[in-house]
């Protein structure tokens, strides 16, 4: 793929991520989609610029915000969107909804309601990978509000000491909920974190999908290498409230302005001069593609009653038996 060819394709990705979630505010606002959402709406650079660093072997661990990731990781937005809708043709059968997508052939291992909760999760992957001798990336996104929890610290320390192919990737977007970074660390230079485990770390503009994709490159390509975990620090901000229940009183309107004005499709259209033609063609083929995720998901099933206590109860009739 030339590199114009690679652009047009972060550029559709990060199109693709906008509109499917501008849809789904609409339909949660119609009572359509119930329970939590968390939109990532302004980060979709990171989302579209890792995962084109990443091979079908490679393992993603997402986290509550994981409609990018799992799109950009190549889940069809109509097994997302029924996922949404609670339908049995779900990518996770309609149980885990908005924050727990999961998708075995992509190697996705779905998002995580707990701050820092696939840290470990990435780490033990990784492990397993490397005992069975397999040449995979586990990568792990997470916020900066997970940098305040214990198990932060312990992942690190253990994929430095055992030298396992981990990409973190931390989406820093200044605020864990309602929480300025500059409130809950006295370091705000998260780079130095990572470091201090010994371990490559280094910040990216998160805004920037072509700067992401290089980074994330030239962290893969190290992992492979044998070089041990890396850590990115992707600096990035996210344009809508924490979640569809959020009243937003934490930010000053006029800093959401001025980072609009940073907006990463915007950014990359301009930067190579995409033609309104291409423009067009890009946002037909995703308003078809939103379109048909919706009618998949409104012709889904839902869930029979009489399964609604599958996989949360175990039958000990079968206990013991092959």
């Amino acid at each position: 793929m030339n590199e114009r060819a690679r652009d047009l394709q972060l550029l559709h990705d990060m199109v693709l991520i906008r509109r499917f979630e501008e849809k789904c505010a609409e339909l949660y606002s119609a009572t359509k989609i119930r329970g939590f959402l968390h939109l990532y709406i302004g980060e979709e650079a990171v989302a579209v610029g890792v995962m084109s660093a990443l091979g079908p072997d490679d393992n993603v661990v997402a986290t509550y915000r994981e409609h990018g990731h799992a799109l950009a990781r190549g889940l069809s937005p109509g097994s997302v969107m029924a996922e949404m809708y609670g339908m049995v043709e779900g990518c996770s059968r309609g149980r885990g909804g908005s924050m727990h997508l999961f998708d075995k052939a992509a190697r996705f291992y779905g998002g995580n309601a707990i701050v820092g909760g696939g840290l470990p999760l990435a780490v033990g992957l990784a492990l397993a990978d490397d005992l069975r001798g397999r040449q995979a990336v586990t990568c792990c996104f997470f916020g900066e509000g997970a940098v305040a929890e214990g198990e932060f610290h312990e992942s690190m320390n253990l994929a430095a000491l055992w030298r396992l192919p981990v990409l973190f990737c931390c989406e820093n977007n200044l605020y864990a909920m309602g929480t300025a970074l500059d409130r809950s660390e006295s370091e705000t230079d998260l780079t130095l974190k990572a470091a201090s485990y010994e371990m490559a770390a280094w910040p990216v503009d998160g805004m920037d999908a072509e700067a992401v994709a290089g980074a994330a490159q030239r962290a893969t390509e190290s992992i492979r290498g044998g070089g041990g975990p890396v850590f990115l620090e992707l600096r990035t901000y996210r344009f809508r409230a924490h979640s569809m229940y959020d009243p937003e009183l934490y930010r000053d309107k006029a800093e959401v302005e001025q980072w609009k004005r940073h907006d990463p499709i915007a950014t990359l259209v301009e930067r190579r001069s995409v033609t309104d033609d291409e423009l067009r063609s890009i946002e037909e083929d995703v308003a078809a593609a939103v379109d048909a995720a919706v009618a998949f998901a409104e012709a889904g099933t839902p869930e029979p009653v009489e399964e609604l206590t599958r996989f949360v109860y175990s039958d000990s009739s079968t206990v013991g038996r092959p």
